[in-house]
């Protein structure tokens, strides 16, 4: 047992500290779930699950830990599982994807099954908190971020990224709920000149995620993951609002599928960065291999705050950043879901509510499978 120091409440906190992956971390636990919560940038994982009589960690840790890179920026040195990122991608005021994603932060309240976080983040000026929970009732990680004092417009994001490299090539399968739009990275993403590598045409639209323009004139399926190896790509992908409030996105591996629900309203797309061995510098090093991020965003790809706010999906009515002042702060909610699948459901078709705290998943193949959720939390409202 150690004594964590809060400085901002004045008072102190007795909870378990250890190592996980080189990096010093706190656990909350429950009978469906276990998640592991790094100090620094509050990234999560390992993420462990409960199905039935095994378990299932969907979350990449990366083939390297933060004292094999002592010198690297701590997003790259501690990368893991999901963080938090405000502002979403590179900024002139501070880290890639900011402060929150990068350093300390201190811990307010800790009991078994749920933790709360918070920083001073300077180059938001202002105090960001964070609740991580499981619970007994479902295989569920829920997330909250919330903020206090915040002024002016700003682009944000979560950054769940899944190991698939154990996967035979094209095993994973991906969908999502509607969409509107869709892009590759405006300009090239992965530059030569840094030893990277990618395949994508930038700045193609498409409306078939099985068929991404590449730049050799040929398409690339996403829909099946991973892919041949040695590219490092990023495309965005922009929620139908028509379609209602609650998004998802889906992944199925193996016998079981990873779902991650939002508010569209809050989180209006989805960037995927398909991070396969395409990096060849540190801490990289052509190890990152298998990897892809599904990270729902309200932000205009990677690019930064001041692209976020002038940039042509403006002009199409896309909210890429949100306005906040006193009357109106960031609350921020997700749930990523873990289900068993049989051997007959291929590819999630749709992610509905099926009453008060639960969700049918539905296969192209015509199979189904309801999951225990609290989308209700998801929505700001009673699940009902």
């Amino acid at each position: 047992m150690s004594i964590q120091p809060d400085v901002q409440q004045g008072w102190c906190i007795a909870m378990n500290l250890r190592s996980v992956h080189g990096a010093e971390s706190v656990s909350i636990t429950s009978a469906r779930a276990t998640a592991e919560i790094t100090l620094t940038g509050a990234h999560i994982a390992p993420v462990t699950f409960v199905l039935g009589d095994r378990e299932v960690q969907p979350y990449s840790l990366p083939p390297w830990q933060p004292q094999d890179f002592p010198d690297t920026e701590p997003i790259l040195s501690h990368l893991r599982g999901d963080f938090f990122c405000m502002p979403f991608g590179e900024t002139a005021a501070g880290p890639i994807h900011g402060e929150v994603a990068n350093n300390r932060w201190h811990v307010d309240r800790h009991g078994p099954s749920s933790i709360t976080l918070s920083m001073r983040a300077s180059d938001l000026d202002a105090d960001i908190h964070k609740t991580v929970s499981v619970n007994d009732d479902d295989a569920v990680l829920y997330q909250q971020v919330r903020s206090n004092g915040l002024q002016g417009r700003w682009n944000y994001g979560t950054h769940p990224v899944l190991d698939l490299s154990a996967l035979p090539p094209g095993s994973g399968r991906l969908s999502t709920s509607p969409l509107r739009y869709c892009s590759v990275h405006p300009t090239l993403f992965s530059l030569p000149e840094r030893g990277e590598t990618q395949v994508l045409q930038p700045g193609a639209e498409f409306t078939d995620l099985a068929a991404v323009p590449r730049m050799d004139g040929s398409t690339l399926d996403l829909t099946h993951y991973p892919t041949e190896p040695g590219h490092e790509d990023l495309v965005m992908l922009v929620n139908d609002p028509a379609a209602g409030d609650l998004g998802w996105s889906a992944m199925v591996v193996d016998d079981y599928v990873w779902i991650a629900l939002k508010s569209v309203r809050t989180l209006p797309m989805t960037l995927l960065w398909i991070t396969n061995g395409g990096r060849t510098a540190d801490p990289w090093q052509g190890r990152h291999v298998g990897r892809m991020g599904i990270e729902d965003v309200c932000s205009y790809f990677a690019i930064g705050p001041e692209a976020s706010l002038d940039n042509p999906l403006v002009d199409r009515g896309i909210a890429t950043f949100q306005a906040f002042d006193d009357e109106h702060q960031l609350d921020l909610r997700t749930a990523h879901l873990v289900a068993a699948v049989g051997p007959d459901f291929d590819v999630v078709s749709q992610v509905t509510t099926a009453g008060s705290g639960t969700v049918r998943i539905d296969a192209v193949s015509g199979a189904s499978v309801t999951a225990s959720v609290n989308w209700g939390f998801i929505l700001g409202k009673s699940a009902t």
